[in-house]
């Protein structure tokens, strides 16, 4: 931690809030656990206890293995260190097994995993442009995006309440930015590669990407007015590009190709008979449509960025069998956005402001409620009042429809939480809540959606930019 500490400028500050935000993962571990729990239990005692060959195709549970290669030889590795602390919780036919050993590890696991997370979020902290005078204003955005990611609400109760590994899989993610925007084509590509194949939602951000390195890598020069040179297309930089792909894939995929399961892999990760193939294209045709709107005038990363996001969102917004928590998937990068332009952090405060809240429901016990509440509040507190400060030589941040709209949150948390259960609704309407829940958190994050996409068309390209 102090290492991390030192290359983000010398300062203390990141290792406190690292091992501060640690501290209070650790204080959670005895909080409520979602099905999801089970669920990487479950193949932690698949990929153990069972040989390749059976992997995709174990079904004592219901909740089968359905995450890509990557991720299975993930738990393959996690269950060796698991065996030490309960060789009870490998055992496959142990449904819904949970000892205090289990449970300790199930949730250090993902404390300790986060060390990605934490390392990407100080490798994106030194991207930030330090253009402004002085070393404290140059320090204040990196304090800032600090505070918003390794703290992210969102994170904190999806992975260390309800139970998953969001941080590690983020923590690719980031990294992998951060690579790009250090120039690092070639390991940023490898990066995102290898995220596909530990998680494939990931998928809904692969056109920025895509599209990004075809214009940023593989064209050596660019016309001062942004535009690209059809004349310095390098062949043998999409061709180094494929090769990355080809390999991670081939190293992800290759053993079930040689067992003849290649179909038997994809019917798990791509379940066509509930649908699902509505996710996975669906999404991705709004996705690409919202890169190939703008793609010409997508100049340096921060544009990468943008479309990331805007990816992110669109798919989010059109996709089939949405989880709520996919929501993360653009709130997270949006950070590095809201610490760069004032019309950004707006977009963030809001998107990230309806976005958390959307994810209460997955803390219905009464434990959590307080916990939820505050850790919220702490979040979205500092959130506002840190950005309105980084930009208070700017207009303000929220117009009074959208300041309504989020104190609005307040008065349905009220209801949905200490008045609803009182009333004679409770048995008959038990859905209303969740329903209003949802809807007004919907119109907030169709807002930003909206908004961002406005910014993307109407900002003028990188480069071409009001010096703040």
């Amino acid at each position: 931690m102090a290492a991390l500490g030192v290359a983000t400028g010398g300062s203390s500050w990141f290792s406190a809030l690292a091992l501060g935000v640690t501290l209070l993962k650790c204080l959670l571990i005895p909080t409520y656990h979602s099905t999801d729990f089970e669920v990487h239990r479950n193949w932690l005692a698949i990929t153990h206890s069972l040989p390749i060959s059976q992997w995709y195709y174990e079904a004592t549970s219901e909740w089968t293995l359905d995450y890509p290669p990557f991720f299975a030889w993930f738990e393959y590795a996690l269950s060796h260190v698991a065996k030490y602390f309960d060789q009870e919780m490998l055992n496959v036919r142990n449904l819904n097994y949970c000892s205090s050993r289990t449970l300790l590890f199930q949730r250090f696991s993902v404390i300790f995993t986060d060390t990605l997370f934490v390392y990407a979020v100080h490798e994106c902290c030194k991207c930030i442009d330090g253009k402004k005078a002085g070393k404290e204003l140059t320090e204040k955005p990196k304090f800032i995006l600090s505070v918003l990611l390794l703290w992210n609400f969102g994170l904190l109760i999806v992975d260390h309440i309800h139970f998953q590994y969001n941080g590690f899989l983020s923590g690719l993610m980031l990294l992998s930015i951060a690579r790009l925007f250090q120039k690092r084509h070639m390991e940023g590509a490898f990066l995102f590669a290898v995220l596909l194949h530990f998680k494939h939602i990931y998928l809904y951000v692969a056109p920025a990407y895509g599209v990004y390195l075809l214009r940023s890598y593989c064209f050596t020069a660019n016309k001062p007015d942004g535009s690209i040179r059809w004349n310095s297309f390098s062949f043998l930089r999409l061709i180094s590009l494929g090769l990355i792909v080809f390999l991670v894939s081939a190293l992800s995929l290759g053993p079930f190709l040689a067992l003849n399961q290649l179909p038997q892999v994809f019917s798990r990760l791509f379940p066509f008979k509930r649908g699902l193939c509505h996710v996975y294209w669906a999404p991705n045709f709004w996705a690409l449509y919202s890169v190939l709107d703008k793609v010409l005038s997508i100049i340096g990363p921060r544009g990468f960025l943008r479309c990331l996001i805007l990816c992110a969102l669109s798919s989010f917004m059109f996709g089939w069998h949405v989880h709520e928590k996919a929501i993360l998937l653009a709130v997270l990068p949006m950070s590095l956005l809201s610490v760069g332009k004032a019309g950004d952090a707006s977009i963030f405060l809001i998107l990230t402001t309806t976005g958390h809240y959307s994810l209460f429901p997955l803390l219905f016990t009464a434990p959590e409620l307080p916990i939820k509440i505050l850790l919220m509040l702490l979040f979205t507190i500092y959130s506002i009042s840190s950005l309105k400060t980084l930009f208070r030589k700017e207009k303000p941040l929220f117009n009074w429809m959208e300041t309504f709209y989020l104190l609005g949150l307040g008065p349905l948390e009220v209801f949905c939480e200490f008045v609803f259960p009182f009333t004679s609704w409770q048995l008959k309407y038990p859905f209303i809540p969740l329903l209003l829940t949802s809807v007004y958190c919907a119109v907030g994050i169709t807002y930003a959606w909206f908004k961002l996409y406005v910014s993307v068309l109407t900002d003028p390209p990188v480069g071409k930019t009001k010096k703040q």
